[in-house]
């Protein structure tokens, strides 16, 4: 899904997300899915604060497995983030570093092959 790098870019990634997730059999009252959408819409929010110079809009890509849940969010923006710094710089990506943590998942940054944007993917078991 493609989403302006404007307001309602969070509440639209957060609603197709609940909608996806739902018709994949992972509904709204499922553990994993309030942390998730908490992820998903800093990851959102952070592009569309961070990346909208760079980055008309942002693709947000969700995925599911028998027992994992995954999304991406990316931008074109160049600046990629470190995992390690993320972590324990606080704000927003030391949240999502301290939540996917907890839940026993994973925090990815992949560089596009230009090196002009990145996907930041989260994956959390279910």
């Amino acid at each position: 899904m493609t989403v302006p790098m404007a307001p309602g870019a969070v509440a639209r990634a957060r609603e197709t997300a609940e909608d996806v997730y739902r018709a994949w059999g992972i509904n709204r009252a499922h553990p994993v899915m309030g942390p998730a959408l908490l992820i998903l819409s800093e990851l959102v929010a952070n592009s569309v604060r961070h990346a909208a110079t760079a980055s008309p809009q942002a693709t947000v890509t969700y995925a599911a497995g028998a027992d994992v849940l995954a999304f991406a969010v990316h931008d074109r923006h160049p600046h990629q983030p470190d995992l390690v710094e993320f972590a324990v710089a606080g704000g927003g990506l030391a949240m999502i570093a301290e939540l996917t943590a907890e839940l026993g998942g994973t925090c990815t940054v992949r560089p596009d092959a230009d090196g002009g944007g990145k996907n930041m993917w989260i994956t959390l078991p279910l």
